[in-house]
């Protein structure tokens, strides 16, 4: 595919007619490829000036650059071909889905598969080998239920939703159109509810509800748990990452980003483009607002106000974190100034 067909398909994505190129140069386009493993015949992208070195380096014939005239002059004195963009990563995602399309099955059903005779199943429905379909699922038109998955009575699953292989799809589930499912991820199992006892733990049953929003996706091996009473709600296309829990009652609002190995506990709300980096976790009942970032490993107790940043275990707001951060390293030096003050004092130190 020659770089100008490229850029006139990106032409109709980018609305602020700031897309530019040097139209002197039209390379053939096979592929795509990371800056540092590009080849002749991929094209690339870089992010900012930070990334200027590998403009140097790269064997790309093509680049998406961002608006920097330095970039621009740089690429071309090497003979690389560029467009550029206010936001180069988000053209270079629109790129690799042109030469790479994710597999999509032609839509059957498997001989092996077990569908329940209350089932209801839409049109142009794809359903892999041992699947089952329990009494009273709702399956919607165009969804792809790839091998192995479970879906248990009265679940229902909208239009075009794909669930990968070896997940499983619990009673009281309700998911939107357009979602993805990633393999071993289990949607509306029973929350974690015990009451203690004199004699141990009373299970209390969790007879609630657990409601995906059309655009959703789930990670591999994920857990979106059901409440005793009530649901759990995750947001209209809220990311969820691999290994991450979502306990029981949670309300996750839109737009929201959850990376690898973060959990909360039950209860727990989040407002809308909320953003929890990886392993953060957050306390039973915490609410945090619309546009909060939570670094890595961040262990939140309280509640976030809308748009503040949190780092550390406790999460301290992110200026602050980096402030005592900062003191952390230094202190060796400041408890060996102070035994050497407490000496000139003439006391003991501790």
């Amino acid at each position: 595919m020659l770089l100008s067909k490229i850029i006139h398909h990106f032409s109709d994505l980018v609305n602020d007619h700031s897309l530019t190129s040097n139209p002197e140069l039209n390379p053939e386009i096979t592929g795509v490829a990371a800056i540092d493993e590009a080849t002749n015949g991929t094209i690339s992208y870089v992010e900012g000036g930070k990334f200027a070195s590998f403009i140097n380096s790269t064997d790309a014939s093509a680049l998406i650059l961002p608006l920097n005239e330095k970039l621009h002059q740089q690429a071309t004195e090497r003979g690389i071909a560029w467009l550029a963009t206010p936001e180069p990563r988000l053209l270079f995602a629109q790129a690799i889905a042109l030469f790479y399309q994710p597999y999509q099955p032609t839509p059957e059903i498997h001989p092996t598969a077990v569908i329940h005779p209350t089932a209801k199943i839409g049109n142009d429905v794809y359903m892999g080998a041992h699947v089952v379909i329990s009494q009273g699922a709702e399956i919607g038109h165009g969804v792809i239920v790839h091998p192995n998955v479970v879906i248990y009575p009265d679940a229902t699953i909208g239009d075009r939703t794909i669930l990968h292989a070896n997940c499983s799809i619990h009673e009281r589930t309700q998911i939107g159109a357009d979602c993805v499912i990633h393999s071993g991820a289990v949607i509306g199992a029973e929350g974690f509810g015990f009451v203690p006892t004199r004699t141990g733990w009373l299970k209390m049953e969790q007879s609630g509800y657990t409601v995906l929003e059309d655009g959703v996706e789930i990670g591999c091996n994920s857990a979106v748990d059901r409440p005793a009473v009530g649901e759990t709600r995750i947001g209209k296309n809220t990311k969820i990452d691999n290994l991450v829990q979502i306990g029981h009652g949670c309300q996750i609002g839109a737009g929201c980003a959850i990376a690898g190995q973060a959990g909360m506990a039950g209860g727990v709300k989040l407002g809308n483009r909320v953003i929890l980096a990886g392993q953060s976790g957050i306390a039973n009942q915490v609410k945090i607002g619309d546009g909060a970032i939570a670094s890595a490993q961040a262990g939140i107790h309280s509640d976030i106000a809308p748009g503040e940043i949190v780092s550390g275990s406790p999460a301290l707001p992110h200026k602050l974190y980096l402030k005592v951060s900062a003191v952390y390293s230094r202190l060796p030096d400041i408890y060996q100034s102070l035994k050497q003050l407490q000496r000139q004092l003439g006391k003991k130190s501790d």
